[in-house]
């Protein structure tokens, strides 16, 4: 029978020790079935378990000869031995009074054998138990065997708890005891299981470096026992720290995606809520449905977990589904910034190709812009709207600037050895106007290129001077100071363009292509791009005219006094033999015109 509690007072205790290792409702693992699969063919039973006794059930977590997982824990030998802390060996069920009533016997099952599973702290968390059908005395040796098999499940134990499985902050099992028990799943659970996997985020990395910053390291200590002491009341499946403020779970057979992830987006009300959470984080969920069997491994189930928290950063609940589809966007963008460093290293990937500048008065070619192409050895032609973004925000911007720059200046130089003199135009990123050393690296270029500082032009856009202004100003007005041509591209788009188009030593401000659509029939768009033209003229810049496809936007833009133009009315961005050619063509155009 089960003792009351009043004649078992640390039975709380020791159930709080019980839980802390999380072995409770767990996978399977080799490391306890070796030993008890031992423990069957030493005694020569049909039946060996490792019972873990909780508050009102044993719960096997390794079993040989049983199917269920669990049973009542009224009744139940292994009960004995957890409130006696000592070897129970009943040799004959049926003629024992205190366990003849047990489950076991209905089963068939007349003989027990246990021996306790005690930590170090003293307290018995279950039994290593062994039964067979019949009847049997146990001789010393094989007492003491049994007591060694126990010693030996409770050094697994302590391994997995002590040894690299164990987050020290949280006490829960770590990344690497998920990826083992998610192995263990995928043996002990039936293929095709449809489950759910669940990250929890606690804080994005800015916010916890920010808190951090404000409040002390002791602030993640704050938080993180906040969120463990939510999800265990929360949660009946295992928790992991699998990162800093990251937490993982299964959730249990049969739950269904769309009530759950009602439930958790409930919870992080709650936890949002908290007074130490309140405004400093906010917490996001990703949850992905898997097979077992069909998600391979437990790293590419916690990638589909990532993928979709980061999907939740975006959304307006904060929890996120795994798409299958929005991960490929994912891993094509990782591909794409992953492959763009072999790219610059080996020839025949990346190419300039160049867009005509033409003066709207005379229709003479100005200049061009170098524009960066790629052709993926794989992937065929990657559009630069979608690479370049990626590379931008990388360490790679620097190189992949530096190689544009060569490319450009070798192929200006080659064009003055034609006969074909102009300016070319290449845009640069944000990073590369806060390197201490860019203009010095430009000014060696246009020096080993035997190329003058006018015949090129540096375009920035107005979001590359947010960050460290002074220092990306600073860069500016050594290249303006060296003669290169500074221009602001994609004009009208940033934040604040009066106030830096006062400030900067640029020469030209390009006006936006999107401003172009429409033009010729939108009222309202006609009078901000005069607007824009007039007040760039007042203070001294050129005005350049960006997508230009039509004769009616093309009036407009003379009629505002625009100065040049380029887009696809003029020609598309041209390979360097091809533009020589249309150059040569189009002078010969404006020369019998004139």
């Amino acid at each position: 029978m089960k003792q009351p509690s009043s004649l078992f007072p640390l039975e709380s205790a020791r159930l709080d020790a019980l839980r802390r290792l999380d072995l409770l409702d767990t996978a399977t693992s080799e490391a306890f079935d070796r030993i008890t699969r031992m423990a069957a063919q030493l005694f020569q039973v049909p039946v060996a378990a490792v019972s873990l006794t909780d508050s009102d059930r044993q719960w096997f977590k390794s079993r040989v000869g049983v199917q269920h997982d669990h049973c009542a824990r009224d009744g139940a030998p292994c009960a004995t031995v957890t409130e006696t802390a000592d070897v129970l060996v009943v040799p004959d069920l049926l003629a024992d009074p205190v366990h003849r009533h047990s489950h076991l016997v209905p089963d068939g099952i007349r003989f027990y054998a246990g021996a306790p599973l005690t930590t170090a702290d003293g307290y018995t968390l279950g039994a290593m138990c062994v039964l067979g059908t019949e009847p049997r005395n146990v001789t010393a040796d094989e007492r003491r065997a049994l007591r060694d098999l126990a010693a030996m499940v409770m050094v697994q134990i302590e391994l997995r708890h002590a040894l690299g499985r164990i987050d020290p902050l949280s006490g829960l099992p770590n990344r690497k005891q998920f990826i083992d028990d998610f192995r263990d799943l995928r043996m002990d659970r039936p293929h095709g299981e449809e489950r759910l996997a669940v990250l929890v985020n606690l804080a994005t990395p800015e916010q916890l470096s920010n808190a951090m910053h404000a409040m002390g390291s002791s602030y993640l200590d704050d938080i993180v026992g906040e969120g463990v002491r939510m999800l265990r009341a929360s949660v009946a499946s295992t928790v992991y720290h699998v990162a800093t403020t990251q937490f993982v779970f299964i959730a249990p057979p049969g739950t269904e995606l769309d009530p759950y992830a009602a439930k958790l987006a409930d919870w992080l009300s709650a936890r949002n809520d908290s007074v130490n959470a309140r405004y400093a984080t906010t917490a996001i969920v990703g949850i992905a449905p898997f097979a077992i069997g069909a998600c391979s491994n437990a790293l590419d189930l916690l990638r589909n977990m990532h993928s979709a928290a980061h999907d939740a950063q975006q959304g307006e609940h904060c929890v996120g589904v795994f798409s299958a589809a929005q991960d490929a966007i994912y891993r094509r963008r990782f591909t794409l910034a992953n492959d763009f460093g072999a790219a610059l290293a080996q020839p025949g990937q990346l190419r300039l190709v160049f867009q005509p500048k033409v003066d709207l008065a005379s229709g003479a070619l100005t200049g061009a812009e170098a524009l960066l192409r790629w052709a993926h050895p794989e992937l065929g032609e990657v559009s630069p709207a979608e690479f370049f973004p990626i590379i931008e925000r990388t360490a790679l911007a620097r190189p992949a600037t530096a190689w544009v720059l060569e490319a450009a200046m070798a192929q200006l130089a080659a064009w003055r050895a034609q006969g074909l003199t102009l300016q070319v135009a290449v845009n640069v990123t944000a990073s590369n106007l806060l390197e201490a050393d860019f203009c010095a690296r430009v000014a060696g270029g246009l020096a080993r290129h035997g190329l003058a500082a006018t015949s090129l032009s540096i375009e920035i856009t107005e979001s590359a001077l947010i960050t460290k202004p002074k220092v990306a100003l600073a860069t500016l007005e050594g290249l303006a100071a060296l003669g290169v041509h500074l221009a602001i591209d994609d004009f009208g788009t940033g934040y604040s363009s009066l106030s830096y188009l006062q400030r900067l030593p640029v020469k030209v401000v390009k006006i936006d292509q999107s401003f172009m659509r429409d033009l010729a029939t939108d009222s309202r768009r006609r009078a901000l791009v005069a607007a824009i033209i007039d007040l760039s003229h007042n203070l001294g810049h050129m005005v350049v005219a960006e997508g230009v496809e039509t004769d009616a936007v093309l009036d407009c833009l003379r009629a505002m006094r625009c100065d040049q133009a380029q887009g696809y009315y003029y020609a598309r961005p041209l390979a360097p033999g091809d533009f020589a050619g249309w150059a040569a063509a189009r002078a010969r155009d404006t020369m019998l015109a004139a």
